[in-house]
């Protein structure tokens, strides 16, 4: 079981029972769908599949929120260095002499000499006038705007609602769906997260908030404390921020994220050569390697997956440069400083410890919702994790948590007791999850009052519980 997981971005060549299956077995665990393209039909069929071929694959799906795109046009138009390229919010436009955007008052927004940028920053022009609902822009750099491109207007507060429309569809697409994980762009606050749960009718999806503008940045502390993990997408936070200092924001919302056991996704172009080549550039695997050096839970695959001609390549080789890297750093318990230090942290850095000292091979956290599995799986332990939960949504999403493998397991846990504990190894050793040779560390809840997440620690050899429990 590799440590860092990846994430692989499920599209129009890999939309297919064969293909996800060679993703899979590539090292592919968690299944990502892009929300802002395709239509909701083809996303219920996809993920009607992924559910059918990798039933304990999480799902994790972007949804739009807040981000400005190009709309889905008939003509993508080309452009060279100083070319006239018409942005309007009339939407019955096509692409072919005007592009429509998809939020309606960019128009009312932006003035003559004001930067816009593309396709994550690789496209960039600037404002000449502004007439009606046409935005004139002269290009400063050549290329071909295509559908359902970012725009990003980084010198601009734009005004775009906290929650959309759009969202309020999502969501409920999402929850009808058993979506494990959603994914929300441009979050600039801890407001922002309870927003989007508000618009949950039940515990799921589970949140993602992609931190990708200063505001994300200056309440990262927030978004972080409210959400269930993050995701640091990096195109349109270089064109929002700074493009020299990406590498430090990287740092920055990782470390904050570990300190709050909160597993981090770190994402775009990680492979991007592998869309149209074999092999990646030195600087692409240097990139995943200290991506894990960093402390992420995990990488991603877009365009590599979802459109590229090398997609079970591109998996694989990720898979292969994440294990080398986590090879590498495994076992660093992280010494913490800070004068109020959590009780969960504590029994977090014990477990680290007795992992670096005792001959320890793996760790089962019986854990019904994965706090448990998530503050262990972000000491950086050399030990498989276990995490055992007796709700399937939830077992499935433990797969995002570095280190973690979910399993679901129909046992009902008790409240009064620690009867369910024992049952839960014995359905792991017929299972073949455990096996005789193994000495683990078992973390429960048990007995549970107010304040207590985690409170149950034993340490077993297998081949004794099989004697003693007659298994």
């Amino acid at each position: 079981m590799r440590y860092t997981k990846i994430v692989a971005t499920i599209g129009p060549v890999s939309n297919t029972p064969e293909m996800l299956l060679k993703l899979s077995s590539a090292g592919m665990d968690v299944a990502r769908l892009n929300g802002s393209h395709n239509n909701l039909e083809w996303h219920e069929e996809t993920i009607a599949l992924i559910r059918e071929v990798l039933p304990n694959t999480p799902i994790l799906m972007d949804i739009p929120g807040r981000k400005i795109r190009t709309v889905q046009l008939a003509v993508e138009p080309s452009f060279g260095v100083g070319d006239i390229v018409v942005l309007t919010t009339d939407l019955s436009h096509d692409g072919s002499q005007k592009v429509p955007v998809n939020y309606p008052h960019l128009h009312e927004e932006l003035q003559e000499g004001a930067t816009v940028r593309a396709d994550d920053g690789t496209l960039e022009f600037t404002v000449v006038k502004v007439e009606g609902q046409d935005i004139h822009c002269a290009a400063n750099t050549a290329g071909k705007l295509r559908s359902r491109k970012g725009i990003n207007v980084p010198d601009v507060d734009l005004k775009t609602p906290m929650i959309t429309d759009r969202d309020h569809e999502m969501m409920a697409f999402l929850t009808r769906n058993k979506v494990d994980y959603v994914g929300i762009s441009f979050v600039e606050s801890g407001d922002h997260v309870k927003a989007v749960k508000n618009l949950r009718t039940e515990e799921w999806p589970r949140i993602v908030s992609k931190i990708e503008n200063r505001p994300g940045m200056e309440n990262m502390e927030t978004i972080i404390a409210e959400t269930d993990a993050v995701m640091i997408d990096r195109g349109d936070l270089s064109v929002e921020t700074n493009l020299q200092t990406l590498a430090v924001a990287q740092k920055q919302i990782i470390q904050c994220a570990t300190e709050a056991c909160k597993p981090v996704i770190v994402a775009t172009e990680m492979l991007h050569t592998m869309i149209d080549n074999p092999f990646p550039t030195k600087a692409e695997v240097s990139d995943i390697s200290n991506s894990v050096f960093d402390g992420c839970a995990a990488t991603m695959l877009s365009g590599e997956t979802a459109i590229g001609k090398y997609p079970e390549e591109a998996v694989r080789l990720m898979s292969e440069v994440s294990e080398v890297a986590a090879e590498h750093m495994k076992s660093e318990v992280r010494e913490d400083t800070s004068d109020d230090i959590e009780t969960h942290r504590v029994f977090g850095e014990a477990v680290a410890l007795m992992c670096k000292n005792l001959p320890i091979t793996k760790i089962v956290a019986v854990t019904r919702l994965g706090f448990a599995a998530r503050v262990i799986s972000s000491q950086n332990i050399s030990q498989p994790i276990i995490a055992v939960s007796d709700e399937i949504e939830a077992a499935r999403s433990f797969n995002l948590f570095p280190g973690v493998k979910g399993v679901h397991l129909d046992v009902a846990f008790s409240k009064k007791s620690s009867d369910h504990i024992p049952e839960c190894l014995h359905r792991l050793w017929q299972a073949g999850d455990l096996v005789d040779d193994d000495v683990i560390l078992v973390l429960a809840l048990t007995y549970p009052r107010s304040g207590n997440r985690m409170n149950h620690m034993q340490m077993h050899k297998i081949s004794d519980l099989a004697q003693t429990l007659q298994w």
